[in-house]
């Protein structure tokens, strides 16, 4: 791997918070399943786009140092706002496809990232409980420099890194600023898993209709829709499977049905 990889310290890392803190950064920094590309601004987005070479009209991901960052942020219903306190105080990766608020969109910086982050609905994957490594990355960019932390996997578009720091491809390496290396932290997450078994990717649930605006409460209430959709399955599949039942008394599994 080029020069620019190092370790991760165990704790902040703070060369990479402070090359997000400037504009266009561009990491590659590990979660609980694999390798993402991590920046701040739509500066950051084009340089990420261009690396994955990837299409730009998928939401984009949002990822959340705190529950009160997501709150300020993203629309949410007192349910969806219970289901991811719960994933949060268990622990549990999650992405939800929400709309932003005013007060969000507000604090977006300039130029393209409005464009590059949300799709035509204007909706984004709001994303907690990623793993320590990046967390405490976007908790300090958030609470310390006001600044957002985006991202997508570092791979190439439709291909896994297998959760190793070798598997992000040379286009990735090469375009990005710094590499923190944690093999042995991603494997953690999933240790009885092998390459071919393990989840490379978190559960996204849709909580939004096809226009793109905030599915109703559903108040205990049966046959509510739109209701939400677990459109991607992965990592705590189970427990979020179970959560949203204990929450919604109607929600659909439609994997594969991409916003």
């Amino acid at each position: 791997m080029p020069d620019k990889t190092i370790t991760w310290n165990g704790s902040t890392q703070g060369e990479a918070v402070a090359r997000l803190a400037e504009p266009g950064g561009l990491i590659v920094t590990p979660t609980k399943v694999g390798y993402i590309l991590m920046t701040s601004d739509g500066e950051g987005l084009a340089r990420k786009f261009e690396a994955k070479q990837r299409r730009l009209d998928k939401p984009g991901v949002v990822l959340c140092g705190s529950l009160a960052e997501l709150r300020e942020v993203a629309e949410l219903t007192d349910e969806i706002d219970e289901l991811y306190e719960r994933c949060w105080n268990e622990d549990v990766l999650l992405g939800c496809i929400l709309p932003w608020k005013d007060s969000g969109r507000a604090k977006l910086p300039p130029g393209r990232t409005q464009e590059l982050m949300m799709d035509g609905r204007g909706t984004s994957c709001f994303v907690i409980r990623f793993g320590t490594p990046g967390e405490l990355i976007a908790r300090a960019l958030w609470e310390h420099h006001g600044r957002f932390s985006f991202a997508s996997s570092a791979n190439p578009s439709g291909q896994g890194n297998r959760g190793l720091v070798t598997g992000i491809g040379d286009r990735i390496a090469d375009r990005a600023d710094l590499i923190i290396s944690a093999d042995d932290y991603v494997r953690s997450i999933q240790p009885g898993s092998d390459e071919a078994a393990r989840y490379e990717q978190g559960v996204m649930v849709s909580m939004v209709d096809a226009e793109g605006s905030l599915i109703p409460r559903q108040n205990g209430q049966r046959s509510v829709t739109p209701a939400p959709v677990v459109i991607r399955k992965g990592l705590d599949i189970d427990r979020i499977m179970a959560m949203l039942s204990d929450i919604f008394p109607s929600w659909d599994y439609r994997h594969g049905e991409y916003y």
